[in-house]
């Protein structure tokens, strides 16, 4: 199947924009018992390869976002930005290879972080996909069309040895969220945490049985009053989360209220950080 509609928008980008709602409303969560394995010697880096918010000078911002999680040997693409090009150049930037991708994890429908997927496609399609359960066919058979082999996820999934989904959360805007089990804690990454940043830790914590150690992506406050905003970062402290490291739509005074709460907990999660956790072997 041809991702073009009359040779000019791209299908996925299309049909990712056409669903893009600014509406939030309450999160699903539905809490499920899974054992965790951890991936107990290895360093996790994770690179922002797509990002609205800027880090690195020399690399090209644009609305979305986009993260390169490598561990051992697996390299995991979680959102592909909303421009394949733009995603493709930071990553040739910072000496990432595409090519070493074999997973992609879209955490929701919207085109600011699907809209990258057709370049990565036409790179390499040696790719499993995952994507929330409720993405349409239509989606799903123009990626699969391409080679890659497309798996939905519903409840919460152990995608590989150490690394989870969260499982598709949310009432209207479905969306998942990626789990890695280090010695340190849950890594936690979100693409807009439509569902509240909060739940989606929760759901995590109680799914593995593990604390959080960093919550990292975007958060989905740029609307939100203070009021709200702090209500979220207190369920985070009583939680236990450690550090954060928010971006994207997560909105300035959101970023500011989450700065002056975590202190050096917050972690730089712009356009060209890496965070780094554990050690090389």
């Amino acid at each position: 199947m041809d991702f073009y509609d009359s040779g000019k928008s791209s299908r996925l980008h299309g049909l990712a924009a056409a669903v893009t709602c600014l509406v939030l409303l309450f999160a699903e969560v539905t809490l499920a018992e899974g054992g965790s394995e951890m991936v107990r010697s290895h360093q996790l880096r994770i690179h922002v390869v797509f990002n609205n918010v800027p880090w690195r000078a020399d690399l090209r911002t644009s609305w979305g976002a986009g993260f390169l999680i490598e561990q051992n040997d697996s390299a995991i693409l979680f959102d592909t930005g909303g421009d394949g090009e733009i995603l493709l150049w930071n990553m040739e930037r910072l000496d990432l290879d595409i090519e070493d991708v074999e997973t992609v994890v879209l955490s929701h429908i919207h085109a600011d972080h699907t809209g990258g997927l057709e370049a990565v496609l036409r790179r390499t399609s040696r790719l499993r996909v995952f994507v929330p359960g409720s993405f349409p066919g239509s989606f799903i058979r123009a990626i699969e069309a391409e080679g890659a082999v497309v798996e939905r996820v519903t409840g919460p999934l152990q995608l590989e040895n150490g690394v989870y989904s969260t499982g598709e959360m949310g009432s209207f805007i479905k969306e998942q969220a990626l789990v890695v089990n280090t010695p340190d804690g849950l890594v936690v990454i979100t693409g807009c945490a439509h569902p509240n940043p909060a739940d989606m830790a929760l759901k995590a914590q109680r799914y593995l049985n593990e604390e959080v150690y960093l919550l990292m992506g975007g958060f989905h406050m740029r609307n939100k009053s203070d009021a709200e905003i702090l209500a979220t970062i207190e369920r985070l402290k009583d939680m236990g989360v450690q550090r954060v490291a928010p971006s994207h739509c997560t909105g300035d005074r959101a970023m500011t209220l989450f700065r002056n709460s975590w202190g050096q907990s917050f972690w730089e999660g712009g356009l060209g950080a890496i965070i780094t956790i554990g050690k090389a072997r």
